[in-house]
């Protein structure tokens, strides 16, 4: 059962606003820093509340006043629905990272240039997705195709409930279309993998044993002014011990590009632990689990009709331009609800 406690929050935001009070607050800028967030996020899930039960009151006195006011009340119905979609959506996230920003990434997999075509698309999907959902993102690394769109790409996204919101994406995506690099047009399948990981803070307590990485520097690749493709500025870091690879070339220095890839592979552990934790539970649950490159989650179909259907949830929709334009909404709040109450993973 999905339950949303107002009182809760309320005390713990007193609590927040007692500890920012303190003297000395700010004698520890790192927790002062995370007190200080808390308390807008935990302000802002309050507020929300707070707006769906005005809205409530509204639509409740409109209905009393009779017929002739049924437009105006199917209008406030709707702004009801959408506050308590969002309302609902916060208590869905109890995961430790939850509630902060993630880093997404976005691999080409089987398919050849389709396949590349295809996680350039993904990377247009997210980014017009996240613009309406009111997040920051910033492209950190874009590695082009030998002939079209992205071997893979790295953005960081920031926003409240950023990786509790960005977790319904996890996995491989399926595209089957009529390709346009083939010559007699024939119908391809494309896959592209989405990782995502909570971005966590530069002094996150993830020990990184130097002997157990290889850091390798390169050329940044892509349009970028006089800077870029005259230094290796770019960075790119193997982890050993699990074959995680994460690079950095955004940034015009190799220091500074070194220190973000650093912290997405703090990262990318962060989640790989989440990620057992969650096998863990599945196992106790009974349910299987499958992370792994093989397993899609979901499938855009564009030919012969259209369709893009998850299959954890069975949700679909029949109008898959809209969802490639960023129409995800549907998708990830049919995930939320299904993972609450146990039936995915």
């Amino acid at each position: 059962m999905i339950t949303f406690d107002p009182d809760g929050l309320a005390t713990r935001r007193a609590a927040l606003e007692e500890a920012m009070g303190a003297p000395g607050f700010w004698d520890d800028q790192a927790e002062a820093a995370r007190i200080s967030t808390e308390h807008s996020r935990v302000t802002k899930r309050l507020e929300r509340y707070e707006k769906l039960h005005r809205e409530y009151e509204d639509a409740r006195e409109l209905s009393e006043l009779g017929e002739d006011l049924g437009e105006e009340l199917a209008e406030s119905l709707d702004t009801l629905e959408g506050e308590l979609a969002r309302v609902q959506e916060d208590a869905l996230f109890t995961g430790e990272y939850d509630a902060g920003d993630a880093i997404l990434e976005i691999h080409a997999g089987t398919g050849g240039t389709d396949a590349q075509d295809w996680a350039e698309m993904l990377l247009r999907m997210y980014l017009r997705w996240a613009a309406d959902r009111g997040f920051q993102t910033e492209v950190l690394e874009a590695s082009p195709g030998e002939e079209a769109g992205l071997k893979s790409t790295t953005v960081e996204v920031r926003g409240e409930n950023a990786y509790g919101i960005l977790k319904a994406e996890r996995g491989v995506h399926r595209l089957v279309r009529l390709s346009p690099f083939d010559a007699s047009h024939r119908r391809h399948t494309a896959f592209a993998q989405v990782v995502v990981s909570p971005l966590l803070p530069e002094d996150a307590p993830i020990e990184i044993d130097e002997s157990e990485i290889r850091v390798d520097t390169y050329r940044s690749s892509g349009a970028g002014g006089q800077h870029v493709n005259k230094t290796d500025s770019a960075v790119r870091i193997t982890h050993f011990p699990t074959g995680i690879v994460v690079q950095c070339q955004n940034e015009r220095s190799q220091l500074s590009n070194k220190r973000t890839a650093l912290r997405l592979l703090r990262s990318r552990l962060a989640e790989l632990e989440e990620e057992r934790r969650e096998a863990e539970l599945a196992k106790e649950r009974g349910a299987a689990q499958d992370i792994g490159f093989g397993s899609q989650i979901r499938s855009y179909v564009l030919h012969p009709y259209q369709l893009v259907k998850d299959h954890r949830t069975d949700h679909e929709v029949g109008n898959a331009q809209s969802v490639l334009d960023g129409a995800l909404d549907g998708f990830v709040h049919s995930y939320l609800l299904a993972k609450a109450a146990g039936k995915v993973v």
